[in-house]
């Protein structure tokens, strides 16, 4: 016997459908809309390392090369976060960003500096930044400090959990699995997974790996890409019989 849905049944049907797509919607010009970053970096070589990685990220990416132009675009623009290096021809970074403040603008800024020294940091943290990132740095911590800025400034919770068919990759606990196994890895290959879960079904380049997971002064003369891919595939394969990274000669690596 068939049970027909009541006219009730079908509009409280209908009305959650609604309501789920409505949420879905906003959801969506939530995260598109968290996905604007301003740099502010003079040095051509550092700022297109950076804007390739955010744009490969997902990420909308403007870029101002020197201290004026980075004030003006910050004053009249709206950014959900902001990479500033300190030292900038016309307007260092601290004066921007102190110039911003006192404007009322509290967009999340991260500073970029080849000064380690504790002062400089806490010169940077007390002028109005959010973090600090020293040069030369890997790509994978600056888009983690990144991401961790929007969540805040937003509340947009990010996908913290990669999954390509049996491989597990949990973000926040570092920990990976395939087929519920537990895969122990050393942090570099965790960011090498990482970086293969992304991109999955694409061909990433040697050099590709070296700027996401080292960093812009790495030397691509060394074989230590090599190295940690020979070592993350030995342990995603240990006891399976499908090999998930491949190599192509001359090319590069891809996760199918």
């Amino acid at each position: 016997m068939s049970i027909a849905i009541t006219t009730t049944e079908e509009k409280m049907v209908s009305h959650s459908n609604r309501a789920q797509n409505n949420l879905d919607n906003q959801v969506h010009e939530i995260i598109m809309h968290a996905m604007r970053v301003l740099l502010v970096e003079d040095d051509e070589r550092t700022a297109t390392f950076i804007i390739k990685g955010l744009r490969q990220a997902g990420y909308a990416v403007d870029h101002a090369p020197d201290g004026q132009e980075g004030l003006h675009l910050l004053s009249s623009e709206s950014y959900d976060a902001a990479i500033v290096d300190i030292m900038l021809p016309k307007m260092n970074g601290l004066m921007l960003v102190e110039q911003i403040r006192q404007e009322g603008r509290t967009t999340p800024v991260i500073f970029l500096s080849a000064k380690r020294e504790v002062d400089d940091r806490v010169k940077g943290l007390q002028s109005g930044g959010d973090d600090y990132l020293v040069k030369p740095f890997a790509f994978a911590e600056l888009l983690a400090r990144l991401q961790a800025l929007i969540r805040r400034g937003t509340g947009v919770v990010e996908a913290t959990r990669l999954v390509v068919g049996e491989v597990e990759l949990d973000i926040v606990k570092r920990r990976v699995l395939r087929a519920g196994r537990i895969i122990e890895l050393q942090p570099r290959e965790f960011s090498l997974l990482e970086y293969l879960m992304r991109n999955v079904g694409c061909v990433v380049s040697k050099t590709m790996i070296m700027e996401h997971v080292w960093n812009y002064d790495f030397d691509p003369t060394t074989s230590v890409v090599d190295t940690c891919v020979c070592r993350l595939r030995a342990k995603l394969n240990e006891g399976f019989p499908l090999e998930l990274i491949r190599t192509l000669r001359g090319v590069g690596y891809v996760l199918e």
